[in-house]
């Protein structure tokens, strides 16, 4: 299975929105209409800190995925991490995450990225297996810890 990937622009506004929307009812993340729209609007002008792509037809996606970008002495350079996923809950468990987690890596790494990263909790084995299907590796000597400002 392929899954085309279309990288998001002002005029997809309406339509991520909403999916973001859906997204963060399921997951419990608490932000107005107005936040999120002020959030991915800026991505979607090609703001140079990250990007959003439609999963699916462009005109009626199955979901969206938004990358951010950073710098890592470490990897050697530019990195990348998948700060959202989603997918329609009715067209889940057929293979499409599993296929966008395989084209990313190579679409980012012509653009000059040198990893990719994802953060998971620790108890969500349904996006372990699916991530670890994709060749991310938990590294076990390091703790993601955050500082909201």
């Amino acid at each position: 299975m392929t899954t085309a990937l279309h990288l998001a622009r002002p005029e997809d506004l309406d339509r991520i929105a909403a999916m973001v929307a859906g997204f963060h009812a399921e997951t419990g993340i608490e932000t107005t209409e107005a936040a999120r729209r002020a959030a991915i609007l800026p991505l979607l002008e090609g703001i140079q800190h990250g990007c959003a792509y439609l999963i699916g037809p462009a005109r009626a996606p199955l979901g969206y995925v938004i990358i951010t970008f950073g710098w890592s002495v470490e990897c050697g350079g530019m990195v990348g991490s998948v700060d959202e996923i989603w997918l329609r809950p009715a067209i889940r468990r057929r293979g499409i995450a599993s296929d966008v987690l395989d084209a990313l890596p190579k679409a980012l790494a012509g653009a000059g990225l040198k990893a990719l990263r994802v953060q998971v909790e620790r108890g969500n084995e349904t996006a372990l297996r699916l991530y670890g299907r994709a060749r991310f590796e938990p590294r076990e000597t390091h703790v993601q810890m955050t500082r909201l400002l």
